[in-house]
């Protein structure tokens, strides 16, 4: 099991989310996986991968087409650190 620690900008981002149930649902559906698995446990059409830029070595995933959720995974201790979430335009200005 990992620990989920949620950025400011995460749980910012997360409030936004909330406001669509469908979408809320979908990414507590992930945060479950991450929590459990980390990467590892994301299903392979969701598009999981590592980041380059100014997010370099972070992950990412594809909760829906333009909803996507970036985290950082570190193995000792097993964190999960929440970065961001949202749309391509909101994360990739």
């Amino acid at each position: 099991m990992y620990k989920l620690i949620p950025t400011t900008k995460f749980k910012k981002d997360l409030k936004k989310v909330k406001f669509n149930p469908k979408d809320y649902k979908l990414t507590s559906e992930i945060l479950h996986i991450l929590k459990a698995k980390g990467y590892k446990g994301i299903p392979i059409n969701m598009n999981l991968h590592r980041l380059k830029g100014n997010y370099k070595n972070n992950w990412e995933c594809h909760i829906k087409s333009d909803l996507l959720i970036i985290w950082i995974q570190i193995e000792r201790p097993k964190i999960i650190k929440l970065i961001r979430i949202g749309s391509h335009p909101e994360l990739f200005r």
